[in-house]
């Protein structure tokens, strides 16, 4: 943390983005505890849309894609090793190892880049897109919406 002018302590940019991922990674534990097979098969019945495991299989992938190109400052392309996302132990098993991927890389970087900003902020937006996502899921299918998601987004 820095410092300004008027002796109020300060976040760095890399510090906020970093504070920003663990506030997501919280919010998908805390929603992955209280899924089970059927709630991760559920999907918006008479819309488009696949399944709530459907969703954080697409949030493991990001994390570890983005993971590995922060890493090697290029995109180079999607993959996920989330085999089951129909699977509440191997999803939660997935959150948290993508989390741990993510966190070593940003430990890791030196320095940023154009590059690598636009990665970091990239999959940032991608967490975020989901929580969007995941709470239309929430409400539509009658799930249990976990506390910390409340508080975070004010939901009633």
């Amino acid at each position: 943390m820095a410092t300004n002018q008027q002796g109020s302590r300060t976040l760095t940019l890399d510090a906020a983005v970093r504070d920003s991922f663990e506030r997501s990674f919280t919010l998908y534990r805390d929603l992955a505890a209280g899924l089970d097979g059927s709630a991760l098969s559920s999907r918006l019945r008479e819309l488009p849309s696949n399944s709530v495991g459907a969703q954080l299989w697409c949030v493991v992938g990001a994390r570890e894609s983005y993971s590995r190109a922060i890493e090697e400052g290029r995109w180079s392309g999607f993959a996920c090793s989330l085999t089951d996302p129909l699977d509440p132990r191997l999803v939660r098993d997935a959150l948290t190892s993508s989390e741990q991927a993510v966190r070593a890389v940003l430990q890791a970087l030196a320095s940023y880049d154009e590059a690598r900003d636009g990665l970091v902020l990239g999959l940032l937006e991608h967490e975020a897109q989901h929580h969007g996502q995941l709470i239309r899921y929430l409400y539509g299918l009658g799930l249990a919406i976990p506390d910390s998601w409340r508080a975070r987004y004010a939901l009633g």
